[in-house]
């Protein structure tokens, strides 16, 4: 019995983490830095498009987030971002980045997951 729960009880952080939640296709998004978390378990970008939507914007784990070169000094809300990740499959605003770019700086959370343009 102790072995069910222990195996149930890390489901919903198996279901947060992965990509079966998001689509397969990606997608670009551009905006405007509005918040910047680095905060595990996913360092979050919060990035207002050009419509005035504020999508939530999950990035690597936070090592691999670090392995990037993306650190907590190098975005401030209200610098121009281009995200490139794979949107949730509900359609709300809320996407996974493989990759982010800021002042034509490549930051790749995912880089064995970006798609050939």
């Amino acid at each position: 019995m102790f072995a069910a729960a222990l195996a149930f009880s890390g489901a919903p952080m198996l279901a947060h983490h992965g990509w079966s939640w998001a689509e397969g296709e990606q997608t670009t998004l551009e905006g405007t830095i509005e918040s910047v978390s680095m905060n595990p378990p996913h360092p979050t970008i919060q990035v207002r498009d050009a419509q005035g939507t504020v999508w939530q914007v999950d990035l690597g784990n936070p090592n691999q987030t670090a392995r990037s070169g993306f650190t907590d000094d190098t975005a401030q809300p209200g610098d121009a971002i281009t995200v490139i990740g794979n949107r949730n499959q509900d359609q709300s605003p809320h996407m996974k980045a493989v990759r982010i770019v800021i002042d034509g700086q490549n930051y790749d959370m995912y880089p064995e997951r970006i798609q050939a343009d």
